[in-house]
């Protein structure tokens, strides 16, 4: 019987901002094909995870491994979609043009002049854009976007440089629930090729789509989607938290 691939892999991680610990005796394992859900309180330490994961931050104590790398080395195979843009709404800029920065860097890539893409790669974002079904705003500008359609063309960006895991952080926070779904229905498509970590405080919603919950709060305990209850989202998050029906 051969062993799965683990994609990530965290051993006895701990993290602290001064004297204030964030993350305690961390373990995790991310198998190749997962689609693993990230939850937690405010100020549980998911942000300081995926930052250390993303090779942003490094470990204080213990160790992780991103593809058998270390994370920093690993950045180029991970696709990343921030919860808030870096960058204004406002930015007189084309949609294809905000897809294409997710190619920078790749096979020695470099925008010396602006607009100065090689055909391969302006051919590959609008391609990214039909696959997150998108393919009709290339030429709009951002700021004319809706908040389900921005989130579409992060996705864009994050997918085009051809990823082997994608992280994303809160991808529905500021969208309505009809797109929430549509967002999600996605993301299980994608899922059939790509290792997928999606954080998340609606743990009743995404368990109906990830493989597995990893609950974190300070410390990570993993739990099938089966396991799910009220008790143990009450028991997360500290407090009595009410569970709303999602009907798609």
């Amino acid at each position: 019987m051969t062993a799965s691939i683990a994609v990530i892999e965290i051993e006895h991680l701990s993290f602290a901002y001064g004297e204030v610990p964030v993350l305690e005796e961390v373990n995790l394992r991310v198998e190749s094909g997962e689609f693993l859900g990230l939850v937690g309180p405010n100020a549980g330490g998911k942000s300081t995870l995926l930052k250390l994961i993303l090779g942003l931050l490094h470990p204080q104590q213990g160790r992780i491994r991103v593809l058998g790398r270390t994370p920093k080395q690993a950045r180029r195979h991970i696709g990343y979609v921030p919860q808030y843009p870096a960058f204004l709404r406002e930015f007189p800029i084309r949609v294809l043009d905000v897809v294409l920065m997710g190619r920078l860097g790749l096979g020695g890539n470099r925008l010396q002049h602006l607009g100065t893409w090689r055909r391969h790669d302006r051919e590959r974002a609008q391609q990214t854009l039909v696959d997150v079904e998108a393919g009709d705003l290339a030429q709009q500008p951002i700021g004319a976007l809706s908040g389900g359609q921005l989130q579409r063309v992060l996705l864009a960006r994050a997918l085009v440089s051809e990823p082997e895991v994608l992280i994303l952080d809160e991808p529905t926070a500021n969208i309505d629930q009809r797109m929430e779904g549509e967002i999600f229905e996605l993301l299980a498509k994608l899922n059939q090729r790509l290792t997928i970590v999606v954080v998340s405080h609606d743990i009743g919603f995404i368990s109906s789509y990830v493989s597995r919950v990893a609950c974190l709060n300070r410390t990570l305990l993993c739990h099938q989607t089966e396991a799910i209850d009220p008790h143990l989202i009450n028991d997360l998050y500290g407090e009595r938290v009410r569970m709303i029906s999602h009907v798609h």
